[in-house]
């Protein structure tokens, strides 16, 4: 499976809209030395010599049947399509109705004649429906959408694929990570979803041994100073793995990434706050880059 990442930013992305701190200056116009490393580490350069992290998805294509699962629907969705020129999706996965992961399936409309959009059928306390009956209320209007409910930890196929829907900790709503398996070359893509580092050993366990980890990781642990919560689950130095209580820092991702024993680890979902020094630097993802997994 080819897996592209379209977009690898938080709520507001970077560059943020009327930000000036040196992170978005930096993406906006990165010097020549880091622009070159970005663009052999996979990124794509903007028109304007720029790089980005727009609003979170992911595109996973698999080869064997010419089919297209996107990964949650970015607000960014038209500009992400058009810029990384990827086939629309044949199938899709909603996470969550945070706005950053789905308000862009609007713009499905025109664009394709019949699409699963697949979401747990959980009902989530906070909401009064699950995460799909969300989905299909506020899209009644878009009739080549069905709306395809499904049980966490109850594998499906689609695609060509095997998708596992998994509880991850995001209050106050409910929150899926997804292991996302090739059942003929065995290839596995785990996503940890929005959340805190608190994930049950149950939903471990399914996204364990990926060949490759998306792993949400909002900001640096450094800046739970910050937070007016603070930090959780620290690690044994005393590190936080938590930002607040729904987001990883960067060192729980990567405690994580340890835990799952991930062949390789991208984080993504990341915030403009990282200090420009540090907001360049591996692992963290940026815009466009593919792997052939």
């Amino acid at each position: 499976m080819q897996v592209t990442l379209l977009g690898t930013g938080d709520t507001t992305g970077t560059p943020t809209v009327g930000c000036t701190c040196e992170t978005c200056l930096t993406a906006r116009d990165p010097p020549p030395e880091l622009r070159a490393r970005l663009r052999a580490q996979g990124a794509t350069i903007t028109p304007s010599g720029g790089v980005e992290r727009t609003r979170f998805s992911v595109h996973v294509y698999n080869e064997r049947t010419s089919e297209s699962l996107l990964v949650d629907f970015s607000p960014d969705f038209r500009h992400q399509f058009l810029r990384e020129d990827v086939p629309l999706p044949d199938a899709s996965i909603v996470t969550h109705v945070h706005f950053d992961h789905l308000d862009g399936l609007g713009n499905c409309f025109r664009l394709v004649d019949d699409l699963d959009v697949f979401a747990a059928d959980e009902v989530d306390p906070q909401t009064g429906e699950s995460v799909a009956e969300t989905v299909a209320s506020d899209y009644v209007y878009l009739d080549q959408v069905t709306v395809q409910p499904r049980t966490p930890f109850e594998p499906f196929e689609t695609c060509g694929l095997m998708v596992t829907l998994v509880p991850v900790v995001h209050p106050p709503l409910l929150c899926y990570g997804l292991a996302i398996e090739d059942p003929v070359t065995g290839a596995k893509l785990s996503l940890s979803g929005d959340t805190c580092y608190a994930i049950s050993a149950e939903s471990k366990a399914v996204l364990a041994e990926p060949d490759l980890l998306l792993a949400e990781a909002i900001v640096p642990a450094h800046l739970c100073e910050y937070h007016s919560l603070g930090g959780d689950h620290h690690d044994s130095d005393g590190v936080p793995r938590t930002f607040g209580t729904k987001h990883m820092t960067r060192e729980g991702a990567l405690s994580l990434a340890d835990d799952l024993d991930a062949r390789r680890t991208r984080l993504v979902h990341v915030a403009h706050f990282y200090p420009a020094e540090e907001a360049f630097e591996e692992p963290l993802a940026l815009d466009g880059e593919r792997y052939e997994l």
